[in-house]
Formats: C-alpha cells, structure tokens, sequence
C-alpha cells in the first residue's frame, strides 16, 4: 500500500489509471483497496469526480480486455494450463464457468461484482467464444456500476475517512448483495427493453 501511495503522490491521477488498468488486467490488487482509496486520493487532490469516473472506466475495460483477448486466444486449454499451474485458479474459474453458463452474456455483468468470479470471467468468456461486441457493452456496465460504488466511497466520504474506512471493513459483505441487485436490475431492464424492440 505505500508503494501505491506514494505513486499516487508523485504521478497523481496517471498512476491511478495505471493502477486500475492492472488490478482490472488481473495482477494481485484489490479493487476493493485500489478504487476507493483512488477516490479519497482524487478528492484531497482536487480531481474532479466525472474526470476520475470516466478515466477508471477505460482503465478497466482495457485492462480486462487483455484477459478477455488471452482466453480467446488460449481457449479452454489455456484455461486447463492455468488450472494445473496454480490449483487455487480452479475456484474462481469454476465460479465463472457456473456464472456463465448460467447467465450468458450477463454474467460478464453480474461477475464484475462477485469475488473471485470477477478476476476470471474475461478469462472464460474469452476461452467461450463470446463476441466482443457482446463482451465488451456488458463489462463495461458491470465496470462502471463497481466503479461507481467504490470510487464514490472514498470521494464523498474522504474528510471522514478514517472512520468510514472502519465501517467498511466491517460491512463490506453487504455491498456486493446491494450492487449485485443494481447489476440484475439493469440486466432485466435490458432484457425487456430487447424483448419489447422484437414484438
């Protein structure tokens, strides 16, 4: 953490850009971590929200569209070699292949808000053969929705942060129910509205 601070500190909002754009491309960050304390960051710093929304977004869709690209390429057997490589892979991918199946182009939606699901269901949906042109809409609703959440945690609520932070620690397990509502909310609205546009 004060590796990331003090990049923050001296490259401001292209190390956050960085930072998201490789916690999204699936390197050992936690989003739950890097995005609101980004946001308390851009705060103090005088950033503007709807620059820092925007700029996390991108980060995130480029950076999980490197996963998507290296499953599509590797297929399942790319998926086979990461699961006997690293045996605790086998979790997260299984979630996201359950996910998958289950919700089709939603689940890359809905997975950006479900841990462990959420670092691999670019992988899987690559290695499914999922279009881009799907792909790539659905992820970034589910990038913008997380976003969203946890930057506007730290931002709005940086002059407090050290008591917030403590009350997040305590009830972050309540945020994902909460944002995974949102995400199916907009899931069936957009379903309705495409079942709506063919009758």
């Amino acid at each position: 953490m004060d590796t990331i601070l003090s990049l923050f500190d001296r490259y401001g909002i292209f190390a956050m850009f960085l930072i998201i754009f490789l916690e999204y491309a699936c390197f050992p960050i936690s989003s739950e971590i890097v995005l609101p304390f980004s946001g308390a960051i851009a705060r103090a710093e005088n950033i503007s929200f709807f620059l820092l929304l925007p700029l996390s977004v991108l980060a995130g869709t480029l950076g999980t569209g490197i996963c998507y690209l290296i499953g599509r390429l590797g297929g399942d057997a790319l998926l086979a070699k990461l699961v006997k490589r690293f045996p605790k892979t086998k979790k997260g991918i299984d979630s996201s292949k359950e996910k998958f199946t289950k919700y089709g182009a939603g689940a890359v939606c809905i997975g950006r808000i479900i841990p462990i699901c959420r670092t691999y269901i670019a992988f899987v949906a690559g290695a499914a053969g999922q279009s881009p042109s799907v792909y790539f809409p659905y992820s970034f609703l589910g990038i913008t929705i997380w976003n969203s959440a946890l930057l506007s945690f730290g931002y709005f609520l940086q002059d407090n942060w050290g008591a917030v932070s403590g009350y997040y620690a305590n009830y972050k397990h309540l945020l994902i129910p909460v944002l995974l509502g949102i995400v199916f909310l907009c899931f069936l609205l957009h379903r309705f509205r495409k079942n709506r546009s063919r009758a």
